[in-house]
């Protein structure tokens, strides 16, 4: 057989170059039918999805007007009309206790006796010589009458008299000191001593208080000045009684602006015929002044407060898109700019922006854009809207 009629072993067979053009082909046909069943199912799930936006749930309000009346509002201390801290000038040893902690006094009631002995001797003998020398001075007005004695030895016998009378006045003063008595009609504080004990001088021994009437001392701006007067009505509240309000009036203004903080203190007078205010107490102080307002009124949940203004969110009724790609009628959200006034408890006054008898969004409102869908649901909790608003534990 001739040498060039052997087959080459080199070159592809053609049975190898068909089977990798019909594996390409397969390939390329299985990722077009990939292709397909995403495109269908991304098709199918576009198709099934919902077409509008689903609707917000919110509270809704309706706007209207309320009246209201201006305040101020301040925190004020109780403070006795008569009340003091008693002490002895001098020092001494406790022979009585004339008082009961915390019972009440008349004025001129011992409180507390100190050991005044030497006192009453020195005070006799001063009385029995001023006695003396008025029975000198009688006699020798009765000789002057007569021209027995000269006009100077009844001088002296009068001046004699006279520094006899002072030394004695001054000898019961001494004694006085001896005797802590009520320098008022009041309450007694607590007694921190008892019979034996020595006291010196300049120490605190009991209190006495006059509860009926108090007064209250409070601040205000001073810009608020003008709408201060003496018997304007003022209203009180304290934590230790809860619910349960005080009246008075407005007593004194001081004249005088604290010049570090701008601020002019107040004095009110309470009556307190039960004694169930205490000087030291806090209260909430709040003064009526002007005539009443009306005001369009809002929850403060339902206020959104931005850099560039304050803003509510109102449900207006249009057509919106609903979950079937349809339009139809419902509520959207529309944003709205508002001037918000002054508060009183849970509620803010709009002053401008707002008209009365819309319905405004009270909760919910952060989620909210022009247009968006609403549904209303009124039938559960509530945002606060109480002009006087209590802690939740009363």
């Amino acid at each position: 057989m001739p040498m060039d009629s052997a087959p080459d072993m080199n070159l592809p067979q053609p049975s190898t170059g068909k089977r990798m053009m019909w594996m390409i082909l397969f390939v390329i046909v299985l990722v077009i039918l990939l292709a397909g069943v995403m495109i269908a199912g991304i098709t199918k799930m576009i198709k099934s999805s919902p077409k509008g936006e689903p609707p917000a749930a919110v509270t809704t309000t309706t706007a209207t007007y309320d009246e209201w009346q201006p305040t101020l509002s301040a925190v004020g201390t109780l403070r006795a009309v008569k009340g003091a801290d008693l002490a002895f000038e001098v020092a001494g040893v406790v022979t009585q206790v004339g008082a009961r902690a915390g019972g009440e006094v008349k004025q001129g009631q011992l409180l507390v006796q100190l050991n005044d002995s030497v006192e009453a001797a020195q005070l006799k003998a001063a009385q029995a010589g001023a006695t003396l020398a008025k029975v000198n001075r009688d006699r020798a007005k009765q000789q002057l009458e007569i021209h027995a004695i000269s006009q100077g030895d009844f001088d002296a016998s009068d001046a004699d008299y006279k520094a006899k009378e002072a030394a004695a006045q001054q000898a019961a003063a001494v004694m006085a000191k001896k005797r802590l008595s009520a320098p008022f009609s009041g309450r007694v504080g607590l007694i921190t001593t008892s019979p034996g004990a020595y006291i010196n001088s300049g120490v605190s021994v009991v209190t006495v208080q006059q509860l009926d009437p108090v007064y209250v001392d409070f601040y205000l701006p001073q810009r608020e000045l003008a709408s201060i007067a003496s018997g304007q009505k003022v209203d009180l509240t304290l934590d230790a009684f809860g619910g349960q309000a005080f009246t008075g009036k407005v007593t004194a203004v001081n004249p005088k602006v604290d010049p570090s903080t701008r601020n002019v203190q107040v004095e009110a007078t309470l009556p307190n015929p039960k004694r169930t205010l205490i000087p030291g107490m806090f209260a909430n102080v709040s003064i009526e002044v002007g005539s009443k307002q009306k005001y369009l009124t809002l929850p403060q949940t339902a206020i959104t407060y931005n850099p560039y203004g304050a803003t509510v969110f109102i449900a207006k009724k249009g057509e919106v898109m609903g979950m079937d790609g349809k339009k139809h009628e419902g509520l959207m959200a529309q944003q709205v700019f508002v001037t918000t006034g002054p508060t009183r408890g849970d509620q803010v006054a709009i002053l401008k922006g707002l008209d009365e008898g819309a319905v405004v969004v009270s909760s919910g409102g952060l989620k909210l854009k022009n247009g968006t869908p609403l549904a209303p649901n009124n039938k559960g909790v509530l945002p606060s809207n109480d002009a006087n608003p209590a802690p939740q534990e009363q």
